[in-house]
This record gives structure tokens, C-alpha cells and sequence, in this order.
């Protein structure tokens, strides 16, 4: 790129100045040409097409009119103040009504005047109307033009008040355009270009801003998009070769006593074939020299957590010790009992390091590590405290890992084994989630990372049943609760907790939990409550009494989301259902359906559904499939709320979208392998034009993916 006519200052382009540049750079971080013209279009206005007022049938799309505004009132007081103008053609009249900037707009609007006016209709008391619309003189240069496809641009409050609207960027951006011819290097190499017969970088910025017409404006977003992904892609893929290349791991080539005696004797069930699969693909990585780094997904009780023991089974065998570091104490501790029960009878010391530990048992645990006589260490982010030394740790697994940091990950990395000249041989990483990533999410997010998933349950579990119920059926609800505990069976009820509203969601619980004990009254009943204002050991004592059976009911917020394993629970009543995300609502629903009985998953809602939550409750009774489920989730909130994906930085996409541009992220991908394939370090001529965009795009960037 030639660099220095980009990246001239903001100020200086006709249409800027000083004060505009300043907002610019604080409202949208624009502060030269360059970001000026990576700063996209939204979406786009077709003028070439007008409608007559009488023809306005539906409030479904953006419609352009071209009519005299023959009124203009100031109606309502205070709040309900608004402008309203009639607008008429020759086939009928409509009113555009605005609620804000008023006084502006009534001084600048004339009576008896010709406008072109864009907007999305809106049907009220049996008439159409049009809010906030775009409204444009019709003068002799429009005509002239004959501009078909106008661009918007995404503005704010701030930039508006210095008419830095949609239109007013719009003219900044022509004003560069004008000046780009010659200025736009090339960033793909030539053979790409041709085998995917993309236009010029050029030709796709100039048509992205100011498009010729409908044709070359999809080839010019096409364009942006594919190299936006392809370069993501292609340097996910290239840490991947550095890292195999340059990171040597441990070498495990033993199967020994423990992982046989554990196989032999202690395994639970058989193992299904999917866990066999993900075991033999860690066999592979751990075996041969290579530093693995995988991403084990798969639903609750899909029985992730047999695969990674076995796993650290391997690394004890080969003289290695391990360490399991999971998001909250009530995980850590589920974790450290589910796995001191499955090796009963196996020789190894097993230890838990959470907040809670005592400072006695703490210098205990510290001094175990460091000695090489504790095998096992099962914690929270406790175990990335400087104080925490191992003798030799070989093998890491991390659960929910998402809810860490990259940089608490990778201080756990760095407590490898000592490979003496002051580097470290780091620990092999297993990241266990329950959360089911989509495809295109993993592909971005974990692109330098080898996945592997479990997409079976073990045998004899069975599905659970998952129904919606509006509020008005709550007695029925309650009625079949009472069948299921005097079956022996257990309940959760639990309530949203958005942390904006706390209070009302404490009355909410609190209001539930009164009504609950009044349909199920104690000494018949017992019944636990656990919400985020309890102490800690409140919360654990409650928990407890579940867990052991002397409470029937336990009421809660989501702080059961992950935790609690009660194979006796065999209902989950989610109340405001629609008040959670798909992946909420599908982790809640895999408290239950532990045990060998049938589970039900209750959805309680209230009568007025957005379309959005209906599709999410008919999604969540048709299927038990978390994949499924994420790609929904993915279309309804987009990627930057899913697996808290925003502290990647992968995310400053400009114009590519996760989750509309699935087909072109898999072709980038396709691509990037396949050049790396041929060219593993990129050296030779033809990717010199690659070496020098990635070493732009990415090379001042920390390489967490290392860490995964």
C-alpha cells in the first residue's frame, strides 16, 4: 500500500478541518485517509426506483417518494412533542413525523417545495406513515447524477450534531474517492485474483463507497470480504506451522500402569466411539514431539471429562504431573470429587487449590508440587498465582475456557517443565467446552488450534424432554412437579439474573420462592435457595443439601448454569425463559438428564413473545443438538456475544460478517491452506505480496494463539 498518501491526516480532506477530525477520531477512531476508506457502507438506498403513495402496501421495506410537503405542524407537548409534514403526489398524501432535532428541521423545510423522501413506512390507525426519513430537495444536480445507489454509513449523535450524519459522511468519502485513482496498491497475488476472478483492490474500494452500479457493487463487497477473511485465516494457519515448527512439546510415548489399571478396572461405561476417536487423536499429539493444542467440544454429559483423565492418565504414566483448572470453585470442587471417585483404588495423590483452600493446606499443596510427590492439581485461577511452582507439569487442561483470559491461560503455559538456557518446554493444553462453538466461530476463533468433538452421548442416557408452557399454565406445571417428587425425583427452578436489574430480579426469586412454598409446604417438602447475594458458604451449604437428596426443590439463579451434578434431578423449570440465550438455556437445560430416567426441561414464559424469543423457544423443543443450536444462536446475536469471543481482537472485521459470510470464510480457509500447503513459510517470490499485508495487518499483534 502506498502508505504515505493514506496516511495523510484526517484534517486535511476538503470537507474535514480540525474540529470534524477531532470527533472523528474520538466517535470512530478515523484519524487518516486509510480509515476513512475502510470505514464501509451499511447498506444501500436504490434511487433509481420511486414509489407513489398510493402504492404503499407494507411495512416491510425502505421505500423512496418524490412529492410537494403542502403542510408542516408542530403537534403534542413535552415527550409526545413531534413535527409532522403531509407529503403529496399525484396519487395521495402521507404524513413523515419526526421526533427529534425539531426545531432544525421545521426552520429548514418549505412549504409548497419538492422533496425526495426515503424511509420505512409504519401502519397506524389504518394509515401509513413515515418516521425519521431521509429527506432531500429535488434540485438540478440530483437529477443530473443520476445517482442509483446512494451508500449509508453507520454515525452518532455527536457527529450529527456536526453534520456528520450518514449523508455527511457519505460526502467526505466521495471527496477521498476522488483522490484514490493510482493511490491503491494491490494486496492479493495474481493467481488468486484469477482463480476466484475477483476485481482489483481499487476497483472494490472505489465501488464500495461510490458504486457504479448493483453488479459491481457485489463484486466489490465479494472482494473486501474474501480478503478480510482470507488474511485472518492465513495467519491463524501460519502461527499454526510456526508453532508446530518451533514449539516442541513433551513426548509421551508410554502407556503405563495407571491409564491401563484405570481402563481396566475403574472405568464407569464403556467408552463410545467418539470419545475413543477424540482419545486416539490426543494419543497422536502428545506421542510424537509435537506441542498439542486442542479444543475438546462437546454437549454436558457427553463425557468430556473421562477423556481428559484419561488424557492426564497418559502424562503421569510418562513421569509428568497435571493440572485441571476450571472457571469457578463449585466447578473445581465437582471436579476434584468426580475424579478422586474414579480413581478409587489407583495410587496417585489428587489435590484441589481454589480461593477457599486454607494458607496450612495451601504451603502443603505448594511444597507437594515442587517436590514431584503431588500428581494431580485440580483448581481455579488460583492455580495461575506466581507462588505456584510444579516439579515437571506436562499436561494442562482447561474447562469453560472461555470464562479465562488469554494472558491467565498463558501464565499457566509458562509453568511448563525447565529446558534449561531459561526456556520452558510448555505444558500440553486440552480447552474443554460444553458451550458448542458454530462452525464458522471455531474456524476463526480456534483456527490455530486442532478440534476435536464428542457428538454422542454415553449409553443409556436418555434425551430430555423439552416443552414451553406460558404463565397461565402454572398450576399444571406445579402439578406435574408434585408427581415427579413423589416418583422420588428431584426439581430446579430457576430464575434469569441480568445484572443491570438486579433488585427486581431478587424480587422475582424471592417472589417465586414465596409462591413455591406455598404450593409445596414444609414438613412435606424441603426446598433449597441459592441466588449471587448469599455467601459463599451459604450457597455451598444449600448446594449440599441438594446434592445429597434433603431438599426436593432447589430455587436458584443461574449461578447453577455450570456446577451442580445431581444425577436424581429430573426437571428444570426455567421461569422468564425468554429472557435467556440460546447457549443459557440449552447449559441450564443439561443440569438434568444425569440419571438413567426420563428428564424434562420446562420453558415458562410470559404471553407476549418477540419474534426473536419465539424462535428460540421452538428451537429449544425441536431440538437437543447444541451445534444446531449455536448456529441459531449465531444468527439471533451475532459473533460478538457468543463465547465471549470479543477479548480475542479477531473481531475488527469491517466488512465480512460471521455470520452471513459463512461460504466465503470456508473458501478463504481452503485457500490459505492450500497456499501454506505448497509454501509452509511463505518464501517464495509469488508470496511476497502476502508476506508484506500480514506482516501490516498482524505484525505488531501478540501472538496469543500460541496459548490457545
Amino acid at each position: 500500500m502506498s502508505n504515505h498518501f493514506l496516511d495523510t491526516k484526517i484534517e486535511f480532506l476538503k470537507g474535514v478541518g480540525p474540529k470534524r477530525a477531532e470527533i472523528l477520531r474520538k466517535e470512530l477512531g478515523i484519524s487518516n485517509y486509510r480509515q476513512l476508506m475502510l470505514y464501509y457502507p451499511f447498506r444501500y438506498i436504490d434511487k433509481s426506483k420511486l414509489f407513489r403513495i398510493a402504492d404503499i402496501s407494507s411495512d416491510e421495506v425502505h421505500i423512496q417518494l418524490r412529492g410537494k410537503v403542502v403542510e408542516l405542524k408542530n403537534l403534542g407537548e413535552r415527550r409526545g412533542k413531534r413535527l409532522v409534514a403531509t407529503l403529496k403526489d399525484d396519487s395521495g398524501e402521507i404524513e413523515l413525523v419526526w421526533f427529534k432535532g425539531i426545531k432544525w428541521l421545521a426552520s429548514s423545510i418549505v412549504i409548497g417545495k419538492e422533496y425526495v423522501v426515503y424511509g420505512k413506512p409504519s401502519k397506524y390507525s389504518n394509515r401509513y406513515n413515515i418516521a425519521h426519513p431521509d429527506l432531500d430537495e429535488v434540485d438540478s444536480s440530483l437529477i443530473a447524477n443520476k445517482v442509483t445507489l446512494e451508500a449509508v454509513y453507520p454515525s452518532t449523535d455527536l457527529l450529527t450534531r456536526l453534520n456528520l450524519n450518514s449523508k455527511g459522511i457519505h460526502k467526505i468519502q466521495k471527496n477521498l474517492v476522488v483522490q484514490l485513482g493510482g493511490k491503491i496498491q494491490e494486496t492479493l497475488p495474481f493467481r488468486i485474483l484469477e482463480q476466484l476472478k475477483l476485481i482489483s483492490k481499487e476497483k472494490a474500494i472505489v465501488n464500495v463507497h461510490a458504486p457504479e452500479n448493483e453488479h459491481l457493487l457485489q463484486k466489490a463487497r465479494y472482494r473486501l470480504k474474501f480478503e478480510e477473511l482470507f488474511y485472518l485465516q492465513l495467519n491463524l494457519l501460519r502461527q499454526k506451522v510456526i508453532k508446530t515448527d518451533k514449539i516442541k512439546g513433551q513426548i509421551f510415548n508410554r502407556i503405563g500402569d495407571y491409564f491401563n489399571t484405570f481402563y481396566n478396572d475403574n472405568l464407569p461405561f464403556e467408552l463410545t466411539g467418539a470419545q475413543k476417536r477424540v482419545l486416539k487423536e490426543i494419543r497422536d499429539d502428545v506421542g510424537y514431539g509435537n506441542h498439542m493444542n486442542r479444543l475438546l467440544q462437546g454437549d454436558v454429559g457427553s463425557g468430556k471429562t473421562i477423556v481428559a483423565l484419561m488424557s492426564i492418565l497418559i502424562a503421569i504414566d510418562n513421569g509428568f504431573q497435571a493440572c485441571l483448572m476450571a472457571p469457578t470453585e463449585i466447578l473445581a470442587n465437582q471436579h476434584f470429587e468426580g475424579i478422586v471417585e474414579l480413581l478409587k483404588g489407583i495410587d496417585l495423590n489428587v489435590q484441589l487449590l481454589t480461593g477457599s483452600v486454607k494458607t496450612a493446606k495451601r504451603k502443603e499443596i505448594h511444597e507437594q508440587l515442587e517436590n514431584g510427590e503431588l500428581d494431580i492439581l485440580i483448581g481455579t485461577h488460583a492455580l495461575i498465582e506466581d507462588k505456584v511452582k510444579f516439579q515437571k507439569l506436562g499436561f494442562v487442561v482447561i474447562d469453560e475456557q472461555h470464562r479465562f483470559g488469554v494472558q491467565q491461560r498463558s501464565k499457566l503455559w509458562r509453568k511448563g517443565t525447565p529446558a534449561g538456557n531459561g526456556k520452558v518446554v510448555p505444558p500440553h493444553v486440552l480447552v474443554m467446552t460444553a458451550t458448542p462453538i458454530p462452525r464458522t466461530l471455531a474456524m476463526t476463533f480456534y483456527g490455530d488450534l486442532d478440534v476435536s468433538v464428542i457428538d454422542e452421548l454415553p449409553p443409556g442416557r436418555k434425551e430430555i424432554k423439552t416443552i414451553h408452557r406460558f404463565d397461565s399454565s402454572r398450576l399444571k406445571i406445579f402439578g406435574f412437579i408434585e408427581e415427579e417428587i413423589k416418583k422420588g425425583r428431584q426439581v430446579y427452578i430457576v430464575y434469569p439474573l441480568i445484572q443491570e436489574s438486579e433488585k427486581m430480579d431478587y424480587k422475582d426469586l424471592m417472589d417465586g420462592y414465596e409462591s413455591i412454598q406455598r404450593r409445596f409446604p414444609r414438613p412435606d417438602y424441603q426446598i433449597s435457595i441459592v441466588h449471587g447475594q448469599m455467601k459463599a458458604a451459604d450457597k455451598e451449604f444449600e448446594m449440599q443439601r441438594f446434592v445429597k437428596g434433603e431438599t426436593q426443590i432447589m430455587v436458584a439463579t443461574t449461578v447453577i448454569e455450570v456446577g451442580v451434578n445431581v444425577p436424581n434431578a429430573s426437571v428444570m423449570v426455567i421461569e422468564s425463559a425468554e429472557r435467556f440465550g440460546l447457549s443459557q438455556l440449552h447449559q441450564l437445560r443439561g443440569r438434568v438428564g444425569r440419571g438413567a430416567e426420563q428428564s424434562f426441561c420446562i420453558l415458562m414464559t410470559g404471553n407476549k413473545l418477540s419474534a426473536d424469543s419465539r424462535l428460540r423457544m421452538e428451537t429449544m423443543v425441536k431440538t437437543n443438538d447444541g451445534f444446531e443450536l449455536s448456529e441459531v444462536d449465531l444468527k439471533l446475536r451475532g459473533p460478538g456475544d457468543i463465547q465471549g469471543t470479543q477479548q480475542s481482537g479477531l473481531l475488527n472485521l469491517n466488512i465480512a460478517d460471521l455470520v452471513r459470510d459463512g461460504q466465503i470464510l470456508q473458501y478463504a480457509r481452503d485457500i490459505a491452506v492450500a497456499t501454506l500447503k505448497e509454501d509452509p513459510n511463505l518464501e517464495k517470490e509469488q508470496n511476497h505480496r502476502l508476506v508484506s499485508t500480514l506482516n501490516y495487518l498482524f505484525g505488531n499483534k501478540i501472538n496469543w494463539g500460541r496459548i490457545s
